[in-house]
């Protein structure tokens, strides 16, 4: 009854001063972000990437799946601005509908890896011993393969297909999470406002997941911000060698390797969805460097 007491009373000036504090972070986090113009850019070519995504039947004007053999291999016009591919169909209108495709993954992989990595990280870190042995080396057998060459094996084991690259990218962003989230909580849990809310009476689920996950929660999202950019890549070069999204889908790997038997009669076909998934992953990789900078300034270059 004791301990209940006093968490009611101390509650209210709990929630006023951390309420006070995220905004005083907010303040000091927009600042050091906006005076970064290459973070700004990266942000601003993402937010155009996902409006497209979004608004892409509105933007498009041709069908991304209508064969048109009469207009076949047309170049760059007024009429179709990217040209059209060997099937005629609007290369604009495929990679207006292909950023659907190729986000998608992306978020889809990041979002699966960061949950089982967040989850090993924080259970390694806080309870140790036995638990943080299991699971670090499954981490280091995880590590030991190249990431790529992890996503080809889990594809060769799974078949090809567009689910099955959200899959395979996801398992090998995995230790990249766990680790990132175990040294956090190695550093958080020894701090003394831990000790001080255990010694009233609070469980191991209530401290991990309301006291400390909360404020480890930058290196996440610096951790995941940075991994999409990997992420979209390596899902675009396994629909590249074929391993991923199947024709006649508009995914811009394997609009890239449609493309590439017409490098010289149509370059075209290859060069707009190569500047499509180049733009896009240097946006977020400034993107996520001006947010490693702004919410951790210690890892400033």
């Amino acid at each position: 009854m004791t301990s209940e007491l006093k968490v009611e009373e101390i509650q209210p000036a709990l929630t006023e001063s951390k309420t006070s504090l995220f905004r005083e972070r907010m303040k000091q986090f927009w600042e050091s972000f906006s005076k970064n113009k290459a973070a700004v850019l990266g942000g601003a070519i993402v937010l155009i990437y996902i409006l497209v995504a979004f608004f892409a039947p509105l933007l498009a004007s041709y069908d991304p799946y209508e064969i048109d053999l009469t207009n076949k291999l047309q170049p760059p016009s007024m009429e179709h601005w990217m040209g059209t591919d060997d099937k005629g169909r609007d290369i604009l209108a495929r990679i207006l509908y292909g950023s659907r495709l190729s986000m998608g993954v992306g978020f889809a992989a990041v979002t699966f890896g960061a949950f089982f990595g967040i989850i090993m990280g924080l259970v390694a870190g806080y309870y140790g011993g036995w638990l943080d042995t299991i699971i670090s080396r499954i981490l280091d057998v995880m590590l030991a393969f190249p990431g790529i060459l992890l996503a080809l094996a889990i594809i060769s084991a799974l078949g090809p297909s567009l689910i099955n690259v959200m899959i395979a990218v996801g398992v090998f962003s995995i230790p990249l999470f766990a680790r990132v989230v175990r040294g956090s909580m190695l550093e958080t849990k020894k701090l003394e406002y831990i000790d001080a809310i255990r010694s009233l009476g609070a469980n191991d689920a209530t401290i991990i997941f309301k006291h400390i996950l909360p404020n480890i929660l930058s290196p996440i999202i610096i951790q995941g911000t940075l991994r999409l950019a990997t992420a979209i890549l390596s899902a675009a070069g396994l629909s590249f060698l074929g391993l991923g999204a199947q024709p006649p889908s508009p995914e811009w790997g394997t609009m890239l390797s449609n493309g590439r038997d017409f490098l010289f009669s149509a370059p075209y076909m290859a060069i707009f969805p190569g500047l499509a998934i180049s733009i896009l992953v240097l946006g977020f990789n400034l993107f996520g460097d001006g947010l490693r900078d702004a919410l951790d300034p210690r890892l400033k270059s």
